[in-house]
């Protein structure tokens, strides 16, 4: 009869079997990490937070200078460069503007994304690969070749649409592009965690739609996926450069560059603002995101 491990049988009950003693003192427990392990560990982690954190500080530092004192040969401090962002007409007319193509991109996005993968799992599980590698495309084409081949469109577009043509607004098309490797690894690893299919034929054998079944049945599922998703257009949106300045069209990141050259005080400023508005909103997502409770639960139980 084999001995389960951390157990001891003690002698044969009255009835067969045998009993089972307490768990010896220390079964079960994980081994100790070796101190050298540790101490890799240790140095990895203060080798990233360094390479990550090091330079926000440096941003910090330089957009907060004020005069330089001659008698102690130090800056003073001040935070007249991000008040200047609020000061700055073309800046904020450019924040708003990347702000408005960010929404735009998100709202595409997920209207082209979430009913084509729930599709593709539920009816067509085949195409789940040709949906994976058109949307992966984009990471093999450089911006410059997106550009070069979609800018006699927008020559057209502003020639004959009006103000439409030439808002910087239908940079949103091609950002909806863009996003689309990123949106979709999201959203498919939340897929991947749920049964798609058995929810799906369970809401459709009672009657619902297949736009109902998505909206009120898949998509409460799969929030998290979403807002990821969500977290990440947004973040590519308001970083992105150089279509936007190929094409002409003045969002925040091609105002940053401008204002660079005559006051680089208030572009750090304003590339900093924007890297802690990226940071809040992914801890956001992390800590209130849907399942971030039962996640953290299930990590604190499982054993080390």
């Amino acid at each position: 009869m084999s001995q389960a491990p951390g157990f001891e049988y003690a002698a044969a009950a009255q009835d067969g079997g045998a009993l089972i003693s307490k768990r010896p003192k220390g079964a079960g427990k994980g081994r100790r990490t070796p101190l050298s392990q540790r101490a890799a560990r240790i140095v990895v982690l203060v080798l990233v937070l360094g390479y990550l954190i090091l330079p926000l500080f440096a941003m910090l530092e330089f957009s907060t200078r004020g005069d330089f004192d001659r008698t102690t040969k130090t800056f003073g401090r001040t935070l007249d460069s991000f008040a200047a962002i609020f000061s700055n007409d073309d800046l904020m007319t450019s924040i708003i503007t990347s702000l408005e193509i960010a929404v735009l991109t998100v709202f595409g996005m997920l209207v082209l994304l979430v009913p084509t993968m729930v599709w593709t799992v539920v009816r067509v599980p085949r195409m789940r690969r040709v949906v994976e590698f058109l949307c992966l495309l984009p990471l093999a084409i450089p911006a410059i070749v997106i550009v070069v081949g979609i800018a006699p469109i927008y020559r057209w577009m502003g020639q004959n649409l009006g103000g439409f043509g030439a808002s910087a607004l239908t940079l949103a098309f091609i950002d909806v592009i863009l996003v689309l490797p990123y949106s979709y690894r999201a959203i498919d690893s939340s897929l991947r965690s749920i049964d798609t299919a058995t929810l799906s034929d369970a809401a459709r054998s009672l009657g619902a739609g297949w736009p109902r079944t998505i909206f009120s049945v898949i998509v409460p599922n799969i929030r998290g996926g979403i807002l990821s998703a969500s977290v990440l257009a947004i973040a590519l949106v308001l970083g992105e450069y150089t279509i936007s300045s190929l094409l002409s069209f003045n969002t925040v990141q091609v105002v940053i560059y401008l204002l660079g050259k005559r006051n680089p005080y208030v572009s750090v400023a304003v590339s900093l603002a924007a890297l802690v508005f990226a940071f809040v909103l992914l801890f956001v997502i992390s800590r209130f995101a849907p399942g971030a409770d039962s996640r953290a639960q299930r990590a604190e139980e499982e054993p080390a």
